[in-house]
């Protein structure tokens, strides 16, 4: 079989797993890169701002750590904002879903960012742009303090009374913005990026690419377990949590909507070990979150069952994402650690179920 009959193959196989029509599975793998990466001209963007609502700005400087599109703007006339002018495949009603999110955040006295107006969603060059004011804040502090913060951040905010206005499904990273919603995406998108190299993949590295699919495909995706408001990242300080002079602040609420919240939790729970060839899990770090949690809220014996299979979400996004960027970009992949070894997933489930029930 040719290279091409391979590729139609595997976009055969990827609309069967997803759901999708050939044509819109094929435009799924083929369209990946350009989904993903953005980078607005500021210049412009300053435009567009002082345009549309009449400010001064002088400067739009990047200030994300991975993202190009979101910039500080400093202004002659008032204090600082923040724009993020998403990428283009990304729906405006999604971003309008992140200022309804955050109204609601504001209306509960959440510590989080605030809209910069009533009108804080706008349309520029293809793109809708949130605009938030800026918080300025340093690094949350290293060890358990740091897990205790995003543990008690992640205990209010899931513990919140939901309403209409906060019922989008949420949870899953959303880097490629035709996957957003609940954690499920992370794991369909995570599928797109192995399919979009699967023809790139060598025969030596064959076996454990299908062994990686398969784990994909029978991941747990946190189904019918308790919900709550979701930050669906706050893991990833300092992009989505810093401390201001009022305390912890989460920001960043792209991934946010109602999902299982074990999601969330299993995510933080799963950052808590130590980095290292062996992955050691953390007993400190990971009561310091349980701890701070459960001042809010209780896990169900269901949630405290399938933590572990759920604590597999992300870090199978975090992978398959380097699997494919390394296969595009012509280089070998490296990064099984945020997989591996599987016994420090059990190993912290176990200590998570121990601080829990103990």
């Amino acid at each position: 079989m040719t290279r091409d009959g391979n590729f139609k193959k595997v976009v055969r196989r990827h609309a069967k797993e997803t759901g999708q029509r050939y044509t819109e599975a094929l435009t799924d793998l083929e369209g990946l890169g350009t989904r993903m990466h953005h980078e607005p001209v500021a210049e412009r963007l300053l435009a567009h701002l002082r345009d549309l609502y009449g400010i001064d700005p002088v400067a739009a400087t990047k200030v994300s750590v991975h993202k190009t599109y979101v910039f500080r703007i400093d202004r002659n006339d008032g204090d600082p904002w923040i724009a993020r002018a998403f990428p283009p495949a990304r729906p405006r009603a999604g971003v309008e879903g992140d200022a309804a999110i955050l109204r609601f955040l504001e209306r509960h006295d959440f510590p989080a960012e605030r809209l910069a107006v009533d009108d804080a969603v706008s349309d520029f060059d293809g793109s809708a742009v949130l605009v938030t004011r800026l918080i300025e804040g340093v690094p949350l502090p290293e060890g358990a303090e740091k897990f205790a913060i995003m543990g008690d951040l992640l205990g209010r905010l899931h513990s919140l009374p939901l309403d209409e206005s906060v019922s989008r499904p949420g949870g899953a990273s959303g880097e490629d913005p035709s996957r957003q919603g609940a954690p499920r995406q992370d794991l369909l998108a995570a599928l797109s990026f192995l399919d979009a190299v699967d023809t790139k993949v060598g025969a030596a590295d064959r076996e454990r690419f299908e062994q990686l699919r398969d784990q994909v495909r029978s991941a747990d995706d946190g189904h019918g377990l308790p919900e709550g408001l979701l930050h669906g990242n706050l893991l990833h300080a300092p992009d989505h949590a810093i401390v201001s002079e009022q305390g912890p602040v989460a920001i960043n609420w792209k991934a946010s909507g109602r999902g299982p919240r074990l999601a969330d939790f299993a995510y933080l729970i799963w950052g808590t070990g130590h980095w290292s060839p062996s992955r050691l899990t953390n007993e400190e770090c990971i009561d310091a979150v349980v701890n701070a949690y459960r001042r809010h809220v209780e896990l169900t014996d269901d949630e405290l069952d399938r933590i572990e299979a759920v604590m597999y979400i992300r870090p199978l996004y975090l992978v398959c994402f380097g699997y494919r960027r390394a296969l595009a970009n012509g280089l070998m992949f490296d990064e099984w650690g945020f997989i591996e070894p599987p016994e420090y997933f059990s190993s912290t489930a176990a200590a998570t179920r121990a601080a829990f029930r103990g």
